[in-house]
């Protein structure tokens, strides 16, 4: 895993929801990171926000994290309203 400190692009999305208790419990054991993985994200609870943080070591994987991230949010927001 490349360390933290090597990370050169960083990343925060805040998201207000009040499902931000619900989406933060589903998504947090996706923040886990494998060996070899060129992004890092810390996902925080503050009531009814959501704090996304992300942080990579290059532009391709800050994309990538961001994409991913936002998706699973968006994806994670429709399911608890309906």
């Amino acid at each position: 895993m490349t360390a933290v400190s090597e990370m050169n692009h960083s990343a925060e999305f805040i998201f207000e929801t009040p499902d931000a208790e619900k989406i933060y419990e589903v998504l947090l054991p996706e923040t886990g990171s494998d060996p070899g993985e060129k992004s890092f994200v810390v996902l925080e609870k503050e009531g009814a926000r959501l704090i996304l943080k992300i942080q990579a070591e290059d532009v391709s994987a800050m994309r990538a994290s961001v994409n991913m991230w936002i998706r699973l949010i968006s994806v994670s927001s429709e399911i608890f309203a309906l």
